[in-house]
């Protein structure tokens, strides 16, 4: 940068010689080096503030870009860099078919303590250790009083009256952290259907509850969406059948000395689960551990009704009878030979009592006839038998909206002989849930449609492809009658309502192979009121035995069927079934003569 100078020497050798004062040059110059000075600094002064007014512009430019782009966009809960702001703590309710809560949230407090800060920690571990009984007095003093310690997480739940008890010690080292926690009013009731939930990410004062079983798991993802509103999830378990379908069962279990049971109440037009049942059960609010070792079966959280894989015996020849029916190769009056033992190799199939040398197809069913049902059987072979079969959904897992429900996977043979397909007709050689069962009696009796078992509640329920005709069915109900009025099933008699349905008894098998001495799984498969069934039952003991009479009885029409009959007696009310006093036919088929 080229300074001139105020006093250039030229012009004050030009002002000196024309009698002009040199001072003045040096003033006027100074001025002009002013006033450059001063353009220069509001020039630059300009310039700042177009870059300020740019960069304001700019950034409310993003801002109003960004508050458009949230306006358009879907709902979402808002993220922070905080990881306890992370944490979603709302859970929408469970709710039974008519509106009744399952399952809920309650506010309550974790406690953990900051021994940095507190006054008296042998008090405090001393007062906790009274209030809580699986705490340890020395452990907490140990906690409380180590230097290098400033946290300490002493319990993640607290009831309202702990919450209280702990403030009552007056310690400022204990402090209170908000949770939600899921709670099930109705305790046991149901406790296989809601699973239960528990804490998933947790912090000092937030944390997550998620489903760790049941349907509590399977909606996970819904019950925890804000975006849902916190609308509730209605199941079509009805809290009262629920309630006294459990209590009935519970009774027979013990009654009869059975190691376990399994009940399964569907209606059999829509396929909704009315009420589940598996005994032992469990209470969610206080779910215990799996087992590590032994057979799951003995855990309480094992689910019969679904994971229970089981050869359900007899229950098996409706299926039997009503695709032989539908193909046309029998009808109800075609006479069986059922003289045995039947042989097949080295491999004999005899029957439970003798029969007599022939039955009809109707008496195969109602007397239960092994012989009679290979017989049948064989008419149609392995592979249409195969197909039938996986039409009614009984050689896959069902969709059922439970967490165990695709692993139980029905168990068959890997080479479907003819051997096979005869033992399978009478319900031996292919293993499957009490769930299975219910869905393929209700496309038994509904009217030949498949339905697809839920725990849902459906509006509207669309039929499923048929499986068999309206006539078939209409002679399988009819069947299924006669068991009851002149079969193995008379116990299932209930005045009012006209219960048909089919007795299964098996020989429980050994895990290790073969079957067991005197073990039996006993079933029976049952629906009601038969003119126009609205209801599949199905009743499932493991080990039953009943000793009310001179030699122990463990077949299902002395076990699972009384204890099915108390069931609809409780329940049938309770669905808005009245009894009928005079009770029409009930079916269009013509009744067999024998």
């Amino acid at each position: 940068m080229t300074r001139t100078p105020l006093r250039p020497l030229a012009r004050i050798l030009h002002a000196r010689s024309h009698g002009e004062n040199p001072d003045a040059i040096e003033r006027e110059n100074l001025r002009l080096r002013h006033e450059a000075l001063r353009d220069r600094a509001r020039i630059r002064a300009e310039g700042r503030l177009l870059v300020l007014a740019a960069m304001f512009f700019l950034a409310f430019a993003a801002i109003g870009g960004r508050m458009g782009l949230e306006a358009a966009s879907d709902p979402a809960e808002p993220r922070v860099t905080a990881f306890e702001a992370d944490i979603s703590t709302s859970r929408a309710d469970i709710l039974d078919r008519r509106g009744r809560v399952l399952a809920t949230n309650l506010v309550t407090h974790s406690l953990y303590a900051q021994p940095h800060v507190m006054i008296e920690p042998e008090r405090a571990a001393r007062e906790l250790a009274g209030i809580f009984s699986d705490l340890d007095e020395d452990r907490l003093l140990r906690q409380f009083t180590d230097p290098g310690r400033r946290f300490v997480w002493i319990k993640r739940r607290l009831s309202p009256e702990q919450t209280q008890k702990v403030h009552d010690i007056g310690e400022p080292g204990l402090l209170f952290g908000p949770r939600q926690m899921r709670l099930y009013p109705n305790g046991r009731l149901a406790a296989h259907v809601l699973g239960g939930a528990g804490f998933g990410r947790e912090g000092v004062s937030a944390a997550e509850v998620i489903g760790i079983a049941g349907v509590e798991r399977v909606f996970d993802d819904y019950l925890r969406d804000p975006a849902n509103g916190g609308a509730p999830l209605q199941l079509s378990i009805d809290l009262t059948v629920q309630a006294a379908t459990a209590e009935v069962l519970e009774a027979g279990m013990r009654m009869l000395n059975a190691r376990g049971a399994a009940a399964v109440l569907m209606e059999a037009h829509s396929g909704e689960i009315v009420a589940l049942v598996s005994l032992p059960d469990f209470d969610p609010n206080d779910r215990p551990l799996p087992l590590t070792e032994g057979d799951a079966a003995d855990s309480p959280l094992f689910n019969r009704a679904v994971q229970g894989l089981y050869e359900l015996g007899s229950v098996f020849k409706t299926f039997a009878v009503a695709q032989a029916l539908d193909e046309g190769l029998v009808s109800a009056d075609t006479v069986i030979d059922i003289r045995g033992p039947l042989r097949w190799g080295r491999f004999r199939i005899t029957d439970f009592r003798n029969y007599g040398p022939r039955l009809t197809v109707e008496q195969v069913l109602v007397r239960s006839s092994n012989i009679g049902t290979a017989r049948i059987a064989q008419m149609f072979g392995a592979e249409r038998q195969r197909e039938f079969l996986g039409r009614l959904g009984l050689l896959q897992a069902t969709d059922l909206e439970l967490t165990e429900a695709p692993t139980a996977r029905p168990q068959m043979p890997a080479n479907w002989s003819e051997l096979s397909t005869m033992t399978i007709s009478y319900g031996h050689g292919l293993s499957s849930s009490p769930v299975h069962l219910a869905a393929a009696y209700a496309a038994m009796v509904n009217g030949g449609t498949a339905v697809s078992p839920t725990l849902l509640r459906r509006p509207r329920a669309e039929p499923g492809p048929r499986v068999i005709s309206a006539e078939t069915s209409a002679h399988i109900r009819d069947m299924l009658r006669q068991v009851v009025t002149s079969g193995t099933a008379s116990l299932a008699e209930v005045p009012g309502y006209a219960v048909g349905g089919k007795t299964g008894t098996a020989d429980k098998p050994r895990s290790t192979g073969g079957y067991y001495e005197g073990k039996v799984i006993a079933n029976f498969a049952a629906a009601f009121p038969m003119d126009d069934p609205k209801y599949v039952l199905i009743v499932a003991l493991d080990e039953p035995v009943d000793t009310t009479g001179t030699e122990p009885r463990r077949t299902a029409g002395w076990t699972a069927v009384p204890v099915a009959a108390e069931i609809v007696r409780r329940t049938a009310p309770l669905l808005d079934l009245r009894p009928q006093i005079a009770r029409r036919p009930v079916s269009g088929a013509v009744p067999a003569r024998y």
